[in-house]
């Protein structure tokens, strides 16, 4: 035993370390964890840098997964603004005095944002789309007093269970509406789900098949006005799409990942969240104003903090009290970049480009499922093999074809595979040409 460990156990009064652990019942301790001897710290960084060699990104592969989270250019600006020391060690700025600019990029955000989603009040963000969804189900209830939420059959298991957790804390059935035959929201299955105690529906453009839903300007029409309409969309989409306020939605949500924030191995991301004017004391999270100073000069603060740790917990509309703020700068900084017409070059080149990669999928006789109905830069495709044979010749040609659809979507056939595929304006010809081999072996 070192002599700083035996001084260290001696200051504590124990004689083992095992001592520091006997709160906990001998039948639940682990044994061993299987670790190998302790390393210095040269040995750890060679061996850490021999796993990281064995991870393959976007950038060794041939990648058309999307399903949620996007491989789109995010432009050096992005990282160079808010790796800016005011803006990376900022936390969430209670202290208006000394939070000016931090609190000005995330009004910034809310601008931009709701002009993207034409929605009154936007928040400062959410952690993700999953928690939007949530507290979208949970306002909805809040709103209407009323206690079933309708979603659509198909979603992201990812979102569906944020969205259970939140129902089951606050009491709200979950309902599923299906699909009609162009993959898209049926409306008599929707309106046959309606009933007194309906809060709120909720429905997705492009949907989880990336179809693009034409019949979501009639939902709010179905539903009526004393229920609440939930649009989630693909923000980037919106340079080529309607946005959820010109058809009737009472709150808009979407995942911001897309707007500049890159993979980042699957997080940190940011949840967006809308609604209109009416309902924006129900609204959760954090809200940016903009005011005067006593010297009559531009000033902004956080503004109906009635949401969380501020007021007493069974008084708030929402008990989540924190933001991504960082990436909703980010968000802010990409959209500026862009504009109006960059991003619809961008929505258009994304569906140009998924367009081609349909063709070549038809050109092989391959089955699509929806293939009459339009879409955005996802589509569902049918194989008709194993799903180790489709792995076994995906990796042949270092490609990753999809998100691969299971059990838990309902797709239990072993001999039939159901991959969503995405296409990007990052996808190069040289990806198109590895998909057509893999078409090849597996059409």
């Amino acid at each position: 035993m070192s002599s700083d460990l035996s001084e260290l156990l001696n200051e504590l009064n124990i004689r083992s370390i095992d001592e520091l652990f006997s709160d906990i019942p001998e039948s639940i301790r682990t044994k061993t964890l299987g670790l190998p001897n302790g390393m210095d710290e040269d040995e750890i960084r060679r061996v850490a840098s021999e796993y990281s060699r064995m991870n393959k990104t976007v950038n060794q592969l041939h990648s058309f997964l999307g399903f949620g989270l996007y491989n789109h250019f995010v432009p050096a600006a992005v990282s160079n603004v808010v790796n800016r020391n005011e803006f990376l060690t900022a936390y969430t700025p209670y202290q208006a005095e000394i939070s000016q600019g931090m609190m000005q990029a995330l009004f910034e955000y809310q601008s931009l944002i709701g002009e993207l989603l034409q929605m009154d009040a936007v928040n400062s963000s959410m952690y993700d789309v999953s928690t939007s969804l949530g507290e979208a189900a949970r306002m909805s209830k809040t709103i209407t007093g009323k206690d079933e939420f309708i979603v659509p059959k198909y979603i992201s298991r990812n979102k569906r269970a944020v969205l259970d957790n939140y129902a089951k804390g606050a009491d709200i059935r979950i309902k599923e509406v299906d699909f009609d035959e162009n993959g898209m929201i049926d409306l008599e299955s929707l309106k046959n789900n309606l009933t007194d105690n309906t809060a709120g529906v909720y429905a997705e453009y492009p949907n989880m098949f990336g179809i693009i839903d034409t019949n979501i300007p009639k939902i709010k029409e179905t539903i009526g006005e004393d229920r609440i309409f939930v649009a989630g969309v693909n923000p980037i989409s919106l340079g080529v799409l309607a946005p959820p306020g010109k058809f009737g939605a009472d709150i808009a949500i979407g995942e911001g990942q897309v707007l500049g924030l890159g993979l980042n191995f699957g997080g940190p991301v940011v949840g967006i969240f809308g609604t209109k004017e009416q309902y924006i004391r129900k609204m959760p999270g954090k809200i940016m104003g903009i005011t005067k100073d006593h010297n009559g000069k531009i000033a902004f603060s956080m503004i109906l903090q009635t949401r969380e740790q501020h007021i007493r917990r069974e008084r708030a509309v929402t008990n989540m009290t924190s933001n991504q703020a960082l990436m909703a700068v980010a968000s802010a900084v990409y959209l500026s970049l862009l504009g109006d017409s960059g991003l619809r070059k961008i929505g258009e080149v994304n569906m140009g480009r998924t367009k081609e990669l349909i063709e070549i999928v038809r050109e092989f006789g391959v089955k699509l499922p929806y293939g009459d109905s339009p879409v955005f830069n996802e589509f569902l495709m049918r194989l008709n093999e194993s799903k180790t044979f489709v792995s076994r010749i995906a990796r042949k040609y270092n490609l990753v074809p999809g998100h691969i659809l299971g059990k838990e979507y309902g797709f239990n056939d072993r001999n039939q595979v159901n991959i969503v595929t995405n296409v990007t304006e990052r996808t190069t010809n040289s990806d198109f040409d590895a998909f057509k081999e893999f078409m090849r072996e597996v059409a």
